[in-house]
């Protein structure tokens, strides 16, 4: 059986309160704040345009999306599939890149409560 978890730390126990204003001009938090949105922005609308590109192929190229591929499986069912594996993918490129992205945002929260640079 395992340990119960140990209980929190209550806020006032933490340390003072950490500068906000200076954290956030922090050049090395800005340069997190910008991988992530480099990141997250233009995968964000890749999957919105993929997910959206079956109703829409569907509903403007009818003829097309029902070619057969394999047997009776017809492109708009390889393409609805594809949206599961695609949705995988992105989601392990994510969690890839959020190790960087936790690494840096530890470096900055060591620095900001007293570790020095």
């Amino acid at each position: 059986m395992a340990e119960p978890p140990p209980p929190p730390v209550p806020a006032a126990a933490a340390g003072p309160e950490p500068d906000w204003a200076a954290v956030s001009a922090d050049p090395d938090f800005r340069a997190l704040v910008a991988a992530r949105r480099r990141f997250i922005v233009p995968a964000t609308v890749f999957f919105i345009a993929y997910y959206f590109a079956l109703p829409v192929l569907v509903g403007y190229f009818p003829g097309m999306m029902d070619r057969h591929v394999l047997g009776d499986v017809n492109l708009a069912y390889l393409f609805a599939l594809s949206q599961f594996f695609m949705a995988w993918i992105l989601m392990a490129m994510y969690v890839r890149r959020a190790r960087t992205f936790d690494a840096m945002a530890a470096r900055i929260a060591h620095r900001v409560q007293g570790g020095g640079a």
